[in-house]
This record gives structure tokens, sequence and C-alpha cells, in this order.
């Protein structure tokens, strides 16, 4: 009797194990499945405002806080701007002045949690760079797809797709200079978006069918006059690119293609993602299989959609080797095998999704370079 008590006590224990493995599993792969578009990603640090003072503003002393360049400050409620660090002010053990650019939304307390973002700018193409564009729905394979459209005179579009945890509110860091060279561009929401329709299981797929729906715009984009297109894709977005740049039925318009921070190898990305939320690294197989079983990912399809002898098109890759989501040795072993057609362009100090915030103007030349002979 004691012996059947015993082993079934042991079952039962394997059985709780084995269920809260899976539950652990279920949250630690929620970081990368259901990341909130506009939320950060676990691995952005929050910080505190210290103070603020007529065109500054004391942040929480982070590697984050020193990072060069322009950005996006949001909070609950707020968004601001914050520019370069404040040489001359004062030095603080536990803090750091940016220059305060502008607040555009809300308010900035002592005390108020804050994250630095990629965007700088928030609302539409005309209320937040005054350029005429049209609110426009793409039928897409599950719905409506919204999207701004900001027109120009060239053939050659643009298509510009986000990726993890951003919005299409990131795509206007770069619009004014795609306008000013007379790109139209067309910024898409894709499934997950808010006013999207949702996948069916209702958690994003890291780009695996996204990438359907940025098919869909290409297939819009050329029923509307264009004759060639450029895609530039953000994060998952550049996952999104690669994939239909191989298999979209329309691949033959795509003439290039931009990636900024591409996710490469998803286990990877989806592993960072869940370390940063503090998962042991014992449960981080866990996570893997459990986005395999909840999505039917699978490592070689993703493979395959990055695979350097499937591309046929220049490509133009901006990347740096401080992003924790992406890894960057991945970008460069990619580019590395296809340089007949893969520009790599290393970006230092920059977090992911975000190549364009540390230098707005080097990052711009390098792509008016790339984009000359695409026009």
């Amino acid at each position: 009797m004691r012996t059947v008590k015993a082993t079934a006590a042991a079952v039962s224990v394997a059985l709780a194990a084995g269920v809260a493995g899976v539950v652990a599993g279920r949250y630690a792969s929620d970081a990368a499945l259901k990341a909130s578009p506009g939320r950060p990603l676990p691995t952005e640090p929050r910080l505190t405002v210290h103070s603020t003072a007529a065109g500054q503003i004391a942040l929480t002393r982070d590697l984050a806080s020193l990072r060069p360049g322009i950005y996006g400050l949001a909070g609950d409620g707020s968004h601001a701007v914050v520019g370069p660090v404040v040489e001359s002010a004062a030095p603080s053990a536990d803090a750091v002045v940016r220059r305060l650019e502008r607040v555009t939304h809300g308010t900035l307390r002592p005390g108020d949690k804050v994250w630095l973002t990629p965007n700088v700018h928030i609302g539409n193409p005309s209320t937040a760079l005054g350029l005429d564009h049209a609110d426009i729905d793409i039928p897409g394979e599950l719905g409506s797809l919204p999207a701004w459209f900001v027109p120009g005179a060239r053939s050659t579009w643009v298509i510009a797709v986000h990726g993890l945890a951003a919005t299409r509110e990131l795509s206007m860091n770069v619009m004014e200079f795609l306008h000013r060279h007379r790109f139209p561009v067309l910024a898409l929401a894709y499934r997950g978006d808010l006013g999207a329709p949702r996948n069916p299981d209702g958690l994003g797929h890291l780009g695996e069918t996204e990438w359907r729906d940025l098919d869909a715009a290409i297939r819009y984009a050329v029923r509307y006059g264009a004759e060639h297109v450029v895609l530039y894709g953000w994060s998952t977005g550049a996952t999104m690119a690669l994939r239909a740049a191989a298999h979209s039925a329309m691949r033959e318009h795509v003439s290039g293609l931009v990636l900024d921070s591409p996710v490469l190898d998803w286990e990877t990305t989806l592993r960072a993602l869940a370390t940063a939320r503090h998962t042991p690294g014992a449960l981080l197989p866990l996570a893997v299989r459990a986005a395999q079983g909840r999505t039917g990912l699978h490592g070689d399809r993703i493979a395959e959609a990055a695979d350097p002898a499937r591309l046929s098109v220049p490509t133009l890759i901006f990347h740096g080797p401080d992003d924790t989501v992406a890894p960057w040795r991945l970008s460069r072993r990619f580019a590395a095998q296809r340089p007949d057609l893969i520009t790599l362009q290393p970006v230092a100090r920059a977090p992911h999704s975000a190549m364009w915030n540390p230098d707005p103007a080097g990052y711009e030349e390098i792509l008016r370079r790339f984009l000359t002979p695409l026009m």
C-alpha cells in the first residue's frame, strides 16, 4: 500500500510540475506572441522622470537614457520627443539630462515612469508631418487592412511595415524623407493592429502568417499604378518583406528591400524576449515549444524565408551590435553570404528597430544612395 501511495504521489508531483512547466512556457512565449502594439518590449527599461526645465528633462541614469540621437519618450498617457544628452548639464550619479524637444501629448511630471521609443511622431502623416495623405482600406485574406497612402510622383512605391510592439507610426520617421524624394508611400496596419483583423488564434506569428497582408498591399499598389515596389520593414516587418519577396505572386514587381533590425531567427528572438521577462534558462526550451504548439511556427520555415539563396533584389540592412532582440551576428552572416546584393550598415548604440534614431541624417543619406538606382 505504501508503495502504491508513494508512486501516486510521485506521479502527482510530476504532473503538477509538467502543468507548471506548460503554464510557464506559455507565459514566457507571450513576450513575443502577445507583444502589444505601442507598448514597450520587455527589453526596454522603465525610466523615471527626475525633473523638467526649459528645453531639458532629467531621466534615470541608464545605458538607455545615455543613447545618442533623438527618441520618443512614452509614458502612460504621455508622449514627448527628446534629443541628445546635454553635455553641459551638471553631472549626476543617478540622472541624465537630455534635450526636451517637445511634449506632443499629455504632461511629464517628476516621478512619472517612461520609456524611450523609436516613434518620434504620433498621429498620422497629416497631423504629425503636415503631409497630405489618404486613409485607405486594403482587402486582405482576413478582412480590410487600414493603411496610410502618401502620394508621390514616382512609379516606384515604398511599402512600409512595422514590427514587434510597434505601429505604423514608426514609418513616419522616414516618411518626410521618402516624400521629399517623391516616392509614393503606403504604410500598412496588418493583422493584430488596431483596426485590423486578428489572427484566428489571437496571437502574433512573427511574420510567418502576417506576410500575406504585405502581399495584399503589393497587389493594391500594383493595381493603383505602381510599376515597382520597395519593401521597407522593421523587425518582424523585415521578416515579412523577405517572405513576400520570395513567395508573393507579385514578386516580380519588388525591386528592392530595406530591412531595419530584421528578425532572421524567431527562436532566438523569442528566447531573448522571454529572458528579458526573467524566465529561467531551464524554461526557455518550453517557451519555444509553447510557441510552436500555439502558432504552428517552425524554425525551418523561418529559416527558409531568410535563406540568402532566395534573395533576388538589392537589399539594404540597417542593424547594430546593441540589438538584444534580433542579434546583429545573424544579419552579418546573412550579408556575408550575398555580398552581390546585400549592403549591411552597422549602427552602434541603438536598440531594436531604432537604427534611424542615433543619426537620422546619416541614416537617410545611406538610404538615399541605396534608393537612387531604384527610382
